[in-house]
C-alpha cells in the first residue's frame, strides 16, 4: 500500500510539473506508445500472458464497474474473466503521453472503447471513456504499468 502512495504521489507530481511529451526524452515517450500499441494487439489476440506482463508486481487496477484490484495476481484473476467473454473488444489511445526529466516515471492519457458482456444482464454492452496508465521504467529499460484507472463516459443504464 505505501508503494502504492508513493507511485500516486509520483504521479500528482508529475503531471502538476508539467513535464511536456515533447521535452528532453523523446525516445521514453515513443517506447510508451510503442508499449501501448502492443498492449492493444495482445487485447485483440486475448492472450492473457502479455497483457498482464504490462503490469508490475504491485500495480492496482481501477475500472468503472469492478474492484479495485492490487497486485499482478489479482489483476490476471479479474483479467482472465474479460479475456474468456467472446464479446471483449478493448481499445485504448493516447492523447497525451509525458515522461518525468529523471525518465523513471511517465504516464499516458487517453481513451478507450471497450464491447464486453455485461456479467449481470448477460448482455453485450459498449461502453467508452477515458484512462489514465501511470508507468514506471524497470531495470530492463522496460515500462510496466503502476496504476490503471479508467473511468466510463456512458450513462448508468436506466432503472426498470
Amino acid at each position: 500500500m505505501k508503494n502504492t502512495r508513493i507511485t500516486l504521489l509520483s504521479l500528482a507530481v508529475l503531471c502538476l510539473a508539467g513535464y511536456s511529451q515533447t521535452g528532453g526524452r523523446p525516445a521514453d515517450v515513443k517506447a510508451l506508445k510503442d508499449n501501448e500499441a502492443r498492449w492493444n494487439q495482445e487485447y485483440a489476440a486475448k492472450d492473457l500472458d502479455k497483457i498482464v506482463a504490462h503490469y508490475a508486481d504491485n500495480a492496482v487496477l481501477m475500472a468503472t464497474g469492478f474492484p479495485s484490484t492490487s497486485g499482478r495476481d489479482e489483476i490476471r484473476k479479474l483479467l482472465k474473466t474479460m479475456v474468456d467473454d467472446p464479446a471483449l473488444s478493448l481499445k485504448f489511445q493516447a492523447s497525451r503521453v509525458e515522461v518525468s526529466s529523471s525518465g523513471d516515471l511517465g504516464y499516458t492519457q487517453g481513451t478507450y472503447q471497450l464491447t464486453m458482456t455485461d456479467p449481470s444482464s448477460k448482455q453485450v454492452i459498449h461502453d467508452h471513456g477515458s484512462y489514465v496508465t501511470a508507468y514506471r521504467k524497470q531495470p530492463d529499460g522496460s515500462w510496466k504499468a503502476v496504476a490503471d484507472i479508467a473511468t466510463s463516459e456512458a450513462p448508468p443504464p436506466a432503472n426498470k
